[in-house]
């Protein structure tokens, strides 16, 4: 699969979030390659977005990472117990990116089975296998991504994304999931996902 440059990521971060559908994940890890296609997405805006961690120009050492290179992966724990994955987009100092909100398993169910349940891919019933990826922190925790995946290059060669197969499917788009903190901006249409696939979450 052919992989995706930095200029990819270098674009208006809405764009980016709806070109991200039918994407591949590939990522090596501990003698296992995952494979998983983005079936859903949610774009963060930067400083005038007030759901968005770089929100007012608000420079953390958490979310630093989002003021740098684009096409480098932000991972952050929410609620104390779940990562979630993004990716930077634009250029240096234009703090905005994308979460991945789920995606459709395609290889390394087996690893992704003992990550999320601790048993094996036949053993699942028909709600475990589509909640295997079917959320942001469902996705990382099946896949192994965690902390130490932050700031990993997506232009790497053990975590990378890859063009799809260029299959037809229809775009929705809808307000983004659990920001009411976020005043007006709680109403953006700025999630997207693949119409009908069994594996988008659940608002």
């Amino acid at each position: 699969m052919k992989k995706l440059r930095r200029k990819f990521y270098n674009r208006d971060t809405l764009i980016v979030a709806k070109e991200l559908l039918g994407k591949y994940i590939i990522y090596k890890k501990d003698n296992c390659e995952y494979i998983v296609k983005i079936v859903e997405t949610e774009a963060y805006m930067g400083i005038k977005d007030k759901a968005c961690h770089s929100y007012n120009n608000k420079k953390t050492k958490r979310n630093e990472i989002m003021y740098g290179n684009c096409g480098i992966l932000y991972v952050y724990l929410i609620y104390g117990m779940y990562y979630c994955a993004n990716i930077v987009t634009r250029e240096k100092d234009v703090p905005e990116a994308v979460l991945i909100r789920a995606a459709e398993p395609v290889k390394g169910l087996e690893n992704m089975s003992t990550n999320r349940y601790g048993k094996d891919y036949n053993e699942l019933n028909k709600k475990e296998i589509t909640g295997l990826t079917n959320g942001p922190g469902k996705l990382c925790k099946a896949l192994g991504i965690d902390k130490l995946n932050n700031g990993d290059d997506l232009c790497s060669y053990n975590i990378y994304l890859a063009e799809g197969e260029h299959e037809e499917f229809e775009i929705c788009s809808s307000s983004r999931i659990n920001i009411d903190y976020a005043e007006e901006y709680k109403d953006c249409p700025w999630r997207f996902y693949i119409k009908d696939n069994l594996y988008v979450s659940k608002k």
